[in-house]
């Protein structure tokens, strides 16, 4: 081949690259376009779900379940709120018991671990609760300080009650938050084990569906998880909040045995002093009637 010839080759190499270069940043720019835009779609719909939440406190129900977190919780990416994990473990809990269910969500979007700790912890003393699940520290990973973070984990989890069960961060994809991730989780998992808290693996549930997965469980935003995304959150929870449920069942059935058998144990005392009392009824007037000798 002639250097001409090889000349012109590298030049219509170099200018198909080139080509394929602007074509890429234009779909790059055009796919970035998409997903801001639907952002801006999702965070119109913040105060909706807000609303959707608070409009719930005032239920009542035989049992009362306590959602901490973000807006995860509140079910940004969702078709609906109720569609949101919170949401979903709603249903479970009201499908496993066959009863009535209050739910108070004090989530709020864009809340830290910081935000959690000041705003929604206080809160929990208003809503005794059967049922806790805690959910927080994915919008810490943008500026990661891990002592902060386990500053503010470590008081979250000291104001939950025991049976409260906290959730890992979610597998989050790019490398760079990963590595922020795998030290988040380590503090999460250590310091819930220190106190004794149940852990639903939410990495590892989310892990498990891949990259591929990830994205088809996405929100237009490939920040939010999807209504699939969020049976998948959901999922993580289940096998704690079943157990938390059987303790619940537990823990009734022996108060209802104990009131049971204070009941009986009243009543026969009851029986007893009436039947004494009539004696000593039929006594004196029998020793009344009698004539004297």
């Amino acid at each position: 081949m002639s250097s001409g010839r090889a000349s012109i080759g590298i030049l219509a190499g170099v200018g198909g690259a080139a080509v394929a270069a602007a074509g890429g940043f234009v779909f790059y720019r055009r796919f970035m376009a998409k997903r801001d835009a639907a952002a801006d779609v999702l965070n119109s719909l913040l105060p909706v779900h807000s609303k959707w939440w608070r409009d719930r406190f005032s239920r009542d129900g035989s049992l009362q379940y306590v959602a901490l977190g973000d807006s995860a919780a509140q079910g940004i990416g969702a078709s609906k709120p109720w569609h949101s994990y919170v949401g979903r473990i709603a249903g479970h809990i009201r499908h496993t018991t066959h009863g009535t269910l209050a739910v108070k969500n004090l989530s709020v979007s864009g809340a830290t671990t910081h935000l959690c700790k000041i705003d929604q912890v206080p809160r929990l003393a208003d809503y005794p609760a059967d049922v806790v699940t805690v959910a927080i520290g994915a919008n810490d990973v943008g500026s990661f300080d891990p002592k902060k973070f386990e500053k503010n984990i470590r008081t979250i989890y000291k104001a939950l009650p025991s049976h409260a069960i906290v959730a890992d961060l979610p597998f989050m994809v790019l490398p760079e938050n990963e590595k922020k991730v795998a030290v988040a989780n380590e503090i999460v998992r250590r310091v819930a084990g220190e106190l004794g808290l149940a852990v639903a693996p939410l990495y590892a549930t989310t892990r498990r569906v891949g990259y591929l997965g990830t994205f088809k469980n996405s929100a237009k935003d490939l920040f939010h998880p999807n209504d699939n995304g969020y049976r998948v959150w959901a999922e993580a929870f289940y096998p704690a909040i079943e157990a938390r449920l059987a303790r619940i069942a537990a823990e009734r059935a022996a108060s209802d045995i104990t009131a049971s058998r204070r009941v009986t144990s009243v009543a026969a005392t009851v029986a007893d002093r009436a039947q004494d009392a009539a004696v000593a009824l039929s006594t004196q007037e029998i020793a009344t009637q009698t004539p004297a000798s």
